[in-house]
């Protein structure tokens, strides 16, 4: 087992993560040299400290088994010598997101990021003997990703509980938006808690969170490390302020959905990743008009879209 880069006491991934897009080249191949530069860019120039690989925003229900690896191998390669690479290896197959779990195990991976079982809806024991599964599978830390808005059956907080006595299971990327359940996990067991909605990082921060699972840091990750060194030097109201910059940003993923907004918000900052596979389609010219506006408005582009209509 190879040890997180970034982890220290209470962030066992570090503290800014974000969950990197799958770049594709024209032909809609996996492109594994601008994976490696664009791994390197977000922890070099934009401040993460650990990368997700192989996640919802990674695109991994459209990726094979085999791109996946390649994929990983590649970013390890890049940047792991100074930054916590999390495989994303859960699915609805117990069985199969064993397997990715190994194959990430094999490949470099420095944690795992288990999503709950989505369409099966399966009841809280299911849930229970999944991660378990998974967690006996490897020697990786394993974060819990907890988001019912996909999976629509949420991790109970009891269920949490069970969870946290496995002793590779240690962390929570939370995106059930119930800071009262988290509160309430993160006070009866030693899970660290990762806000896995952008619009609720500076909430999660309050109630104990140690750090943040992003879609903006693609471009904002320097903001993200900026509001949380503020908010855990005393400085509330400084925090706040970046919190409230941000605004625009939020509002755009949220309109666009999180991997065509990542794409077209790298590619309007001047770094292309290519197009998502379907059944994500290309930004339309109305949406692409709107990151830009609300780019603008958080000063990451250059150019003013209304007056560059004019």
């Amino acid at each position: 087992m190879t040890d997180c880069p970034s982890a220290i006491p209470g962030r066992p991934f570090g503290r800014v993560l974000t969950a990197m897009v799958t770049p594709f080249d024209e032909d809609g191949n996996v492109d594994l040299k601008l994976a490696q530069e664009l791994a390197t860019y977000l922890v070099d120039s934009v401040g993460n400290d650990g990368l997700i690989v192989n996640g919802t925003t990674g695109e991994s229900p459209t990726t094979t088994d085999l791109e996946k690896e390649q994929l990983l191998r590649a970013v390890v390669e890049a940047v792991g010598d100074r930054a916590t690479v999390v495989a994303g290896a859960g699915t609805n197959n117990t069985q199969h997101s064993v397997e990715l779990a190994r194959g990430a195990e094999k490949a470099g991976a420095h944690g795992l990021l288990a999503v709950t079982p989505y369409y099966s809806r399966p009841p809280q024991e299911g849930i229970y003997q999944h991660f378990w599964e998974m967690a006996d599978a490897t020697e990786l830390p394993v974060m819990l990703y907890d988001i019912p808005p996909r999976s629509v059956v949420p991790i109970q907080v009891d269920t949490l509980k069970r969870l946290a006595e496995h002793p590779k299971i240690v962390a929570v990327k939370d995106s059930k938006h119930d800071l009262w359940a988290g509160s309430e996990t993160m006070n009866d067991t030693g899970l660290a808690y990762y806000s896995g909605e952008d619009p609720l990082n500076l909430p999660w921060l309050s109630v104990g969170a140690v750090g943040f699972v992003s879609v903006i840091g693609h471009v904002v990750g320097d903001r993200l490390r900026s509001m949380l060194d503020a908010y855990e030097s005393g400085d509330v109201t400084g925090a706040r302020e970046i919190h409230n910059g941000l605004l625009p940003v939020y509002r755009s993923m949220n309109f666009v959905g999180g991997v065509i907004f990542a794409k077209t918000a790298l590619r309007l900052c001047g770094y292309e990743t290519g197009q998502p596979r379907l059944p994500l389609p290309a930004a339309t010219e109305e949406q692409v008009r709107l990151i830009t506006s609300d780019l603008w408005d958080a000063g990451l582009v250059l150019v003013n879209p209304d007056a560059a209509q004019r």
